[in-house]
Order: C-alpha cells, then structure tokens, then sequence
C-alpha cells in the first residue's frame, strides 16, 4: 500500500520519503515504484522517467528520516500494538505543523491522534487498492481534527486526481464497515458448505454487476488483513455479527493470504 500511495505522489509531483524498518521491504518497494513507472510510459500514461523517480523518492528505515516532511501518510499494518508506538515518534521526529494521515481501514482515528501532542493535525485517509487506478479515498475526521488538517487532506488528493469523501470517526468508517461484514459473511457460505468460492463470486458479478465478488476482492486486500479489521470491528462494536469466521482465521494460520502470496481463496501464479 506504502508503495502505491508512493507511485500516485511521484506521479503528480511530489517528493516522497519512504520509510519501513525492513531493508527488504524497501528494495521491493522500490522495485515495484520503479516498475509501475515504466509501465505506465508503455501504456501511453503520463508518468516520471526513471532518473526522475529515483531522485523523487528516498528510502529509510528510521523515522527521523521524516524529520523535514510536510505531511505524513502511515501504512502500517491494522495492528493497535504496532501503531501505537509509532505515533508518538513521529510526534516527537516530525515538523510540528506536519499533518498526519492514517491510513486504516478500520482503528479509531481519535484514538490515534490521543497518542500525539497535534490531535488537531491527525486524520484518516483509507486510501483502496490498487492505489493509483483508485479515484476515491475515504478522509476520517477524528474527535479533535481541524478543518486546516481536512482541507489540506483533500487538496492533496484533488493534486493527484483523487476525490476525498469526510467521513465520521468510526471504527471501519463507512466502507469497511459494510464491506468486511459482507467479505466475511461471504467466507461463512463457503465455510457451512453453501457454495464454493467461486460460485460465490459469480452470483455476485452476475447479478449484482460488481466487477469482482467479495472473497475474490478479499484475496486482493490479503485475508491477513480482512481478519484484523474484522477482529477490530468485533472489538470495538462487541457485537457478535462482526465475529470472525472460523475459516477466515484457519486460512490466516495456514499462511494463505491471497494475491500477496500467490495463495487464497484462489491460486495465483
């Protein structure tokens, strides 16, 4: 996701400081900036040379590499644990005027922003994948963000083509509120032995015209994540429509992730 929301940013102009403490992850990222570029120039898209890409983007594996940023996006994974210890670093390391967006698909951002000293400059933006071929992002306002940090959210966005929607501060928002209830819904059916996978899909491309049916678009999210913004929801609601399905949690287990690692609901070469 990290590299997606990069590719879109350099494509429209910006300088991006990309920061992940594996040193693997940000050789595969870079991999995947570089490659998306070229691509995009193939296929007659504007987009960056390479030399221009690579003087864009700068890689780091610690966060006082973002101690001249204007706005951060974080992408980490739907972990409280791990996010928790990020945000007051960043508070301390960044610019205080910094805006910072978190990028959930389903943790409070009021929450977040407690953990800082600029609750006022801390939002969501729940940006979809595939990044760039997405034209929509859902901007959370948090209990104490101000309208400066939400305007400055949106102008970012309408800079790389990109509509913002404000949304209330809710766990999973509006979009994963309804769409993880419906994915995870979708794994009961294959789980009591209703319909396959596919089937599955099917009735939902055919009958409802959505370009992809729901454990199809699960494997896209990565079924890691479809189980921790479930378990968020469960959390956080206490209501037992939100609980995980046991195949969910079986396949997460098994190392079964989707499209991530070549192995979902479907296989992937």
């Amino acid at each position: 996701m990290g590299a997606g929301v990069t590719q879109d940013l350099v494509a429209h102009g910006h300088d991006v400081v990309l920061v992940d403490r594996s040193d693997g992850v940000l050789a595969a990222a870079k991999e995947e900036i570089d490659r998306y570029a070229l691509m995009a120039r193939l296929l007659g898209r504007d987009a960056p040379e390479s030399d221009a890409v690579s003087g864009a983007v700068s890689y780091g594996s610690a966060l006082e590499c973002l101690q001249d940023v204007e706005f951060v996006i974080e992408n980490i994974t739907e972990d409280w644990d791990l996010k928790k210890e990020i945000y007051p670093v960043l508070d301390r390391v960044c610019p205080a005027e910094a805006v910072f967006a978190a990028n959930t698909s389903a943790i409070p951002i009021t929450r977040l922003a407690a953990l800082t000293a600029r609750a006022d400059r801390v939002l969501g933006m729940h940006f979809m994948n595939p990044v760039p071929l997405k034209k929509t992002v859902e901007v959370i306002r948090g209990w104490h963000t101000g309208d400066a940090a939400v305007e400055r959210a949106l102008q970012l966005l309408a800079a790389t083509g990109k509509e913002g929607i404000v949304v209330k501060d809710s766990p999973g928002f509006v979009s994963n509120r309804v769409l993880m209830l419906t994915v995870n819904e979708a794994i009961y059916l294959v789980h009591d032995g209703v319909a396959s996978a596919r089937d599955v899909d099917q009735i939902f491309r055919s009958c409802f015209g959505h370009p992809m049916g729901p454990l199809e678009t699960a494997d896209l999210i990565g079924l890691d994540t479809i189980l921790l913004s479930v378990e968020v929801l469960y959390r956080e609601f206490g209501d037992s429509k939100y609980r995980p399905c046991p195949l969910l949690k079986q396949m997460v287990d098994a190392g079964l992730f989707g499209r991530k690692n070549g192995h979902g609901f479907y296989q992937y070469s």
